[in-house]
């Protein structure tokens, strides 16, 4: 009964609030400096936006966004403006650090080495798309990035057209992975361009898939430490999913239940 963009905020929140979760809010991994920041967009129907990025001290940064969406002039707030915006706005302040995290953290600085691990969640995503009753679509992405990324890095998650897009007229998508290759692609705008000139949601996300392996054969780069994935949602329900490389799950929910799908992958291993 909620509109999409409530629903989408909502969803992402329970995320954002589980310490268990870490790769996304409190309980998130930190950067190679031992500070933990989050990134999130937002995005709606009509396509109003808000996007926050190297937010520290700020659980719900997904609500952060879209405060920047409805009460400023701005699209985007990084750094410390971002944390100063959530201050100002009566966000409540607090360490995000859990004991899990700066034990890895410390751990990880006996060799200090950074190697992301393709499906191991220490660069994970919360996405999620929403198609409400009255046919409004909504998409929120957020994160806390690469676990001990440099600090001030940012990856797709909060970049609108990268991380996320939302187009009320076609359909939806938002990405996880590798957030680098999926800012390269624009990942996220190709998925829901390929869907308006035809291409199913399925269609459209195995497209994007295969132009970042295209990119990556033309630079000579190897991917064997890479996964993409992508969601995406049609305004009339359909929806697919797809990945580089087997092991990327998504959920879909609507009135007939809950059900947990595989995607396909274009490698094998």
């Amino acid at each position: 009964g909620a509109n999409a963009l409530d629903a989408v905020e909502l969803g992402v929140k329970i995320c954002e609030a589980d310490p268990r979760e870490r790769s996304v809010g409190l309980g998130g991994r930190p950067d190679r400096d031992g500070r933990v920041t989050l990134d999130a967009c937002i995005m709606d129907h009509l396509g109003n936006i808000g996007s926050v990025a190297a937010c520290e001290h700020v659980v719900h940064v997904s609500s952060l966004a879209r405060a920047v969406m409805e009460r400023t002039p701005h699209v985007m707030l990084v750094g410390d403006g971002a944390t100063q915006f959530a201050k100002e706005q009566g966000f409540p302040l607090q360490n995000l650090m859990v004991p899990d995290s700066e034990a890895e953290w410390t751990k990880w600085l006996e060799k200090a080495e950074y190697k992301p691990i393709p499906n191991i969640e220490n660069h994970d995503t919360i996405g999620q798309l929403t198609l409400d009753a009255e046919g409004r679509l909504a998409g929120c992405c957020t994160t806390s990035g690469m676990a001990f990324k440099m600090h001030g890095r940012v990856g797709d998650s909060p970049i609108i057209g990268a991380g996320l897009y939302v187009d009320g007229e076609v359909g939806a998508a938002t990405a996880t992975g590798h957030g680098e290759e999926v800012i390269r692609t624009v990942g996220s705008f190709r998925v829901v361009a390929a869907m308006k000139s035809g291409r199913s949601p399925q269609q459209a996300c195995e497209d994007a898939v295969r132009e970042i392996h295209k990119f990556f054969v033309r630079r000579g780069k190897p991917w064997a430490d890479t996964q993409i994935g992508f969601i995406a949602v049609s305004t009339r329900g359909e929806v697919g999913g797809y990945a580089l490389r087997p092991g990327f799950s998504y959920a879909v929910a609507s009135a007939d239940g809950v059900r947990v799908l595989t995607a396909e992958s274009l490698l094998d291993s």
